[in-house]
């Protein structure tokens, strides 16, 4: 698309832009990464004290932080009854608990700070128009009641007609998350951390005092030497060690905004597949309606249009409204379903990580940025066990690793066997990327690196475009 901007950006010209590294520095942590999760991260540790570099590749909040819908909710679709089966009952109540405080901290944060965001508490519900989704509904109420938590029944809300059932979790929230990131923004500048837009981390070593990252910015190589390192670049970008590659797969999902006479008193996304994901926002008396959803794998070959799918949905719903903005964004997500945060790996001490949120990183990334600010200040979080970044057990999920290995073969070994020409190799881990006719972008199906026509690298985990790659 030429055009790719969601509601959230459409103002971004005019948004404050920071400078571009452009000498090697010192400071104590480096945070890689300027989405909600690596601002979250650095508000909370400048807050603490400590001196912090943000440098993020593009500009702050212009990948996956600005192409979601602001929900901020614990509600994770219908997530709970999968945790309390998958692991235990305790689990899923910590994990609830978790992503409750984390609405909590970010309205705080709103509030002590005073960042005009337009939050606002809403209930969230998950919907169903099929009567064979029923039981999964009234199922995962049960669960969440089980949790000690009020979760609702109801076969009524206040769009979409007649439905079979929904949940509702009530005193949820919504907001702008791009005004809400510039406000940290705004509060880490203050407490003397720093932040480079246009800077692109490409490697890191360890160093006797630390680590070195080496970022590339304005055609230069730079060098940041720091104490410790946090990536949160939604899919990590260094595979060794971690080798987070063989525990997540991303997912591309669409995004548009109409213009209506439509205000929700909700938020709402569907139980059904192509998933469904709408609210409501109002701003400068003009309301409008964001729908995202029919997410696929990146790379993944799709029977319909991308947004097609959602231009249905509103025709059939909102017949009214006038589409204003088109966009798509991608999330990273574990063979498990829950994130990893914590430590990058057993071996390599004071370096850590925060990813796979799964479609829901406004809470996830609050969750992860107080973890993370604890482990580095020497305190016990109630719940770094849960999200325990150096687990195992993602890559016992044999079915999803099967197909990760098959599509990985698929996609590097079989074609140079075959000899193939005129082909395009991800500059990640060499995997055949497929052109996606909807973004007009080629993207990797084994990781979901994804490239401009050109060859200019898009998003991660690759680190370069595809000349750059072509030619080393």
């Amino acid at each position: 698309m030429e055009n790719n901007d969601s509601i959230w950006q459409k103002e971004k010209e005019k948004e404050r832009r920071f400078r571009t590294l452009g000498q090697s520095i010192e400071t104590d942590i480096c945070i890689i990464g300027g989405g909600i999760t690596g601002m979250s991260v650095a508000y909370y540790l400048s807050k603490e004290g400590k001196k912090v570099v943000v440098i993020e590749k593009d500009h702050i909040a212009s990948k996956t932080s600005g192409g979601t819908t602001g929900k901020i909710t614990s509600q994770h679709h219908l997530f709970y009854d999968y945790l309390i089966k998958s692991q235990n009952k305790e689990f899923a109540k910590k994990y609830l608990k978790a992503n409750e405080t984390a609405i909590q901290n970010i309205e705080t944060i709103i509030q002590e700070e005073n960042i005009d965001c337009d939050f606002e508490r809403k209930s969230a519900f998950v919907w169903t128009k099929e009567v064979g989704k029923l039981a999964m509904i009234k199922t995962e109420v049960d669960a969440v009641k089980s949790l000690g938590m009020k979760a609702k029944f109801t076969n009524e809300i206040e769009v979409l007609g007649k439905i079979e059932g929904a949940i509702e979790f009530e005193n949820q929230a919504q907001f702008h998350p791009v005004k809400y990131i510039h406000g940290l923004a705004k509060c880490i500048l203050e407490k003397g951390g720093d932040i480079y837009e246009n800077s692109k981390a490409i490697a890191y070593e360890k160093s006797k005092n630390g680590f070195v990252v080496t970022v590339e910015a304005e055609g230069k190589k730079q060098r940041i030497s720091a104490q410790s390192v946090v990536v949160c670049t939604r899919y990590p970008i260094f595979n060794v060690p971690g080798f987070y590659f063989l525990k997540m797969y991303q997912e591309l999902e669409y995004g548009m905004a109409i213009k209506t006479d439509v205000t929700l008193k909700g938020m709402y996304v569907s139980c059904e597949v192509p998933t469904i994901s709408f609210r409501s926002y109002e701003e400068k008396g003009e309301n409008y309606l964001l729908i995202v959803g029919n997410g696929h794998k990146t790379g993944q070959k799709t029977e319909n249009n991308g947004f097609q799918v959602l231009e249905n949905f509103a025709e059939t719903y909102f017949p009214n409204g006038e589409i204003v903005y088109r966009w798509n964004a991608e999330d990273s997500i574990g063979l498990d379903k829950i994130p990893y945060i914590g430590e990058y790996s057993e071996i390599r001490e004071n370096m850590y990580v925060a990813t796979g949120f799964k479609k829901w990183g406004m809470t996830s990334s609050n969750v992860a940025a107080n973890l993370i600010t604890d482990k580095l200040m020497g305190r016990k979080n109630p719940y770094e066990e849960i999200f325990n970044s150096t687990r195992l057990e993602a890559i016992k999920n044999k079915e999803e690793m099967k197909n990760m290995l098959k599509e990985v073969g698929q996609s590097v070994i079989m074609p140079r066997m075959k000899g193939e020409k005129g082909k395009k190799y991800c500059a990640h881990l060499g995997c055949e990327l497929t052109w996606n006719e909807v973004t007009k972008t080629w993207d990797c199906p084994c990781h979901g690196s994804r490239y401009e026509r050109d060859g200019h690298l898009i998003e991660g985990p690759s680190v370069h475009s595809l000349e750059e790659s072509e030619n080393s």
